[in-house]
């Protein structure tokens, strides 16, 4: 799993073992691989380890239009992957309002950006609730909203009382601008990787790495937004 961003400090790479699709997701790191990220000018810097599995650059930053090629090498495998820097797209907003869903009434967060003209932008979006981050997967492309003002609520399944959003809660939402292989990662893992929505059975995501490992890497840009819930 592999991040590089346009803020100081969002370099990370986790190289892990992958485990049985019924076990924990405490996945064990893996150490002493050789981590480095190359831009098409030819400039490569080393991660250094910063914990078991976890390869950091607290100085590396992404460019808008750079390609980026991550390298890993570990225990006799190569593995690569490269990503393309997007333009990074604004968050117009963020506020918190009541919905209806699935016959309650709930306080969801909403987005709303403007797309520029021209498809090919895509979208992720990550929420936090008092810190704690939200499992679902918010992703949105512009097939059908190019060069539109556009707002998305961020809908999550109605759980227990503590996990819903209350008045007085801190709301920070994360807008990543992201490349359209990382769409498709995000979107494959949430329709095909537990066997729901149209999937006969469970599947890996598809992922931009070459080499035979499962994961992603991702070159995008972050901003973000919180509100106090009224």
């Amino acid at each position: 799993e592999g991040v590089l961003t346009d803020r100081e400090g969002g370099c990370v790479v986790n190289v892990s073992k992958t485990k049985n699709f019924g076990d924990d997701n405490a996945f064990e790191g893996l150490g002493g691989a050789v981590v480095s990220i190359t831009d098409n000018e030819g400039n490569t810097i080393i991660l250094s380890e910063a914990a078991t599995g976890v390869y950091r650059s607290g100085t590396l930053t992404a460019a808008t239009g750079k390609t980026y090629t991550l390298q890993v090498s570990i225990n006799g495998q190569a593995f690569s992957a490269s990503c393309v820097m997007p333009v990074k797209i604004h968050m117009d907003s963020l506020y918190v309002k009541e919905e209806g869903f699935f016959g309650e009434t709930m306080k969801l967060a909403n987005v709303q950006y403007t797309d520029p003209r021209g498809k090919g932008n895509n979208y992720r979006f990550i929420q936090y609730v008092n810190g704690g981050k939200e499992k679902s997967i918010f992703i949105r492309d512009d097939d059908y909203s190019d060069g539109n003002t556009s707002t998305i609520t961020l809908f999550t399944a109605p759980g227990d009382d503590e996990d819903k959003i209350k008045s007085g809660d801190k709301v920070t939402v994360d807008m990543q601008c992201i490349a359209p292989a990382i769409y498709k990662y995000w979107y494959s893992l949430d329709q095909g990787a537990s066997g729901g929505s149209n999937s006969a059975s469970p599947a890996n995501p598809v992922t931009n790495i070459e080499g035979g490992a499962l994961g992603y890497f991702s070159v995008h840009t972050v901003e973000s937004k919180t509100v106090v819930v009224p």
